[in-house]
């Protein structure tokens, strides 16, 4: 075999090799994005049940509810459609009405939004990326 020729067998290989990385790599991280949504995307029918992902928005005044120990539930607005969320666990302290926050959770087969992790935001001018892109792109200001 001339040197030429192993050249490109090599080169081949290694184009091989790194397609195959690059596949694995991506069927991995498939199953643990979690996208973004807001509560007119949910109420749109944009998702199915079981689904992971990320309701952003803002938590309507007079909508908390706080059952027992850590359980709580509240709504979650864009201003133009609302969720009910629903929570068991710690709260971030910033937590409150009117304040950005980004649940992460399923939606069940009831159409129940179930989360297990609560984002806040961390002072009066932030609010989360996705939450004040999605405000944008329905032209509502915050």
């Amino acid at each position: 075999m001339t040197r030429k020729l192993q050249r490109a067998w090599l080169l081949i290989g290694g184009i091989t090799v790194l397609v195959v990385a690059t596949i694995l790599v991506m069927v991995a991280l498939r199953g643990s994005v979690v996208y973004f949504y807001a509560p007119s995307d949910l109420k749109a029918g944009l998702l199915t049940d079981g689904q992971r992902f990320r309701l952003g928005g803002l938590v309507a005044s007079g909508s908390v509810v706080r059952g027992d120990k850590e359980f709580i539930s509240f709504d979650l607005t864009d201003h133009l459609k609302s969720v009910r969320v629903y929570y068991n666990g710690i709260l971030p302290d910033l937590f409150r009405e009117g304040q950005g926050v980004i649940a992460e959770g399923v939606l069940t087969r009831a159409g129940r939004f179930d989360a297990d992790t609560i984002l806040a935001k961390h002072d009066e001018n932030y609010m989360p990326p996705e939450v004040a892109e999605s405000l944008k792109k329905k032209n509502i200001n915050q």
